[in-house]
């Protein structure tokens, strides 16, 4: 299951990263945003027509994050 998958309000936590078309600079860059293995991570809003998908890391931190990114980040879900 990847972060795609998710329903808007849903917890999940990391698994890990696959590396893509972009390689490991887009895996270290999302690691530097703290999507890392077994961090909590929820969905707070999917945009409209394939937009970016908005994501709270942890407790604090709000990304927004590319739909083609988040087809990268294996998850398992939470409670």
């Amino acid at each position: 299951m990847t972060l795609l998958d998710l329903s808007v309000g849903q917890l999940a936590f990391v698994e890990k990263i696959l590396l893509g078309n972009h390689g490991q600079g887009l895996v270290n860059r999302l690691e530097a945003m703290g999507i890392i293995p077994d961090k909590p991570i929820q969905l707070l809003r999917k945009a409209g027509l394939g937009g970016p998908l908005h994501l709270r890391i942890g407790s604090t931190t709000e990304v927004a994050m590319r739909r083609s990114e988040a087809q990268l980040v294996q998850i398992t879900l939470g409670e």
